[in-house]
């Protein structure tokens, strides 16, 4: 077996090879040991591929960097995810350009049920990192098995990474090189392998959500692949004065992305069967009335109601229904928003 993964790494080293041509050689050829053992004119008749990829130096040279990184990857306790095996994210398998191998080291499940990316600018506001705390915090709620995929580099990557393990979920760092060494000073990555990390970042999810981006950067990038990838794509709207929301404020005024302002957003956008949250226990509030009771309910099955409407749905006079809102906004079960809001 381990032959067979030497082999698998050899294949995924060669220059311009990715999900699509691998299948194409698995499926044309007896086997990887023959693809690397015969001359490169029997190969090209059997494949129908031309060109450096078939050359016998380059497979040979790729079989001997595949050695050293089979013991490498022996003594760091990583795993070798290969693109034919049941463990290889299944999302991306739906990406032409795939990479045939991953190289993984963890426990979270990049199979899981529901995985979102967030993304965004390193120069990350406030205003960008108080939304991915309360976007991650509010989705940790609903789906305790969501996974949270970034970049790991600074800014809103790391927001999201921290967020995300902060609130119990697992979270998964997509790195732009190999797993000997984290990213460099300030997490600066080689550009070479920009792209090719943000295609993982798209390709593993359900959803990209960009949270702050400049009018140019990587976050961008990422919304492009996911959208050619059919992913749903979400930004965060910013003030027009902020240089953190150009991105984002493009993405949306040209229908590239979606609008985002919460978790409920997103859970809706995509369908997702969220469950209730929690009806509020009369145990835990003694002191409320039944007038008090009802109110509470009413707006812990509605998130929030705004005065005029709930006269109406609980049909109780305006007077009443004041003087209940604000014995309960004094008891700290409820809070009044702007427009004569209320939620709990």
């Amino acid at each position: 077996m381990e032959q067979e993964v030497i082999y698998r790494i050899a294949l995924s080293r060669l220059k311009g090879i990715n999900k699509a041509l691998a299948q194409h050689i698995h499926e044309t050829v007896e086997s990887l040991e023959t693809f690397f053992e015969l001359p490169e004119s029997q190969l090209q008749k059997i494949t129908g591929i031309k060109g450096r990829i078939l050359h016998e130096d380059n497979r040979q040279t790729a079989l001997q960097e595949a050695r050293k990184e089979m013991e490498f990857i022996r003594k760091g306790n990583i795993e070798p995810l290969y693109f034919t095996e049941p463990n290889y994210p299944q999302r991306l398998l739906d990406c032409i350009d795939a990479p045939p191998l991953l190289y993984y080291r963890g426990n979270a499940d990049l199979n899981s049920s529901k995985i979102i990316s967030i993304v965004g600018t390193r120069r990350a506001t406030e205003y960008g990192k108080d939304f991915c705390e309360t976007l991650i915090r509010d989705l940790s709620e609903y789906f305790p098995q969501l996974v949270i995929v970034s970049g790991l580099a600074y800014g809103i990557d790391i927001c999201a990474h921290r967020c995300a393990l902060r609130h119990g979920l697992n979270t998964i760092a997509v790195l732009a090189h190999g797993l000997d060494h984290i990213y460099p000073a300030n997490h600066r990555m080689h550009p070479a392998f920009f792209v090719a990390r943000n295609r993982i970042v798209a390709g593993l999810a359900d959803a990209v959500i960009i949270v702050e981006s400049r009018e140019k950067g990587g976050a961008l990038i990422t919304a492009g692949i996911a959208e050619s990838y059919h992913r749903d794509v979400f930004a965060l709207p910013g003030s027009i004065q902020s240089e953190s929301s150009t991105g984002c404020n493009h993405l949306i005024r040209r229908n590239r992305a979606a609008l985002i302002t919460s978790a409920d957003d997103l859970v809706e956008a995509m369908c997702w069967n969220a469950p209730r949250k929690q009806a509020v226990q009369r145990s835990l509030f003694p002191e409320l009335t039944d007038e008090e009771q009802v109110v509470t309910n009413y707006l812990t099955q509605k998130g929030e109601g705004q005065i005029n409407h709930m006269t109406i749905d609980l049909n109780q006079p305006l007077s009443q229904l004041l003087s209940i809102l604000v014995e309960l906004e004094f008891k700290g079960v409820v809070k009044a928003l702007p427009g004569g809001i209320y939620k709990l």
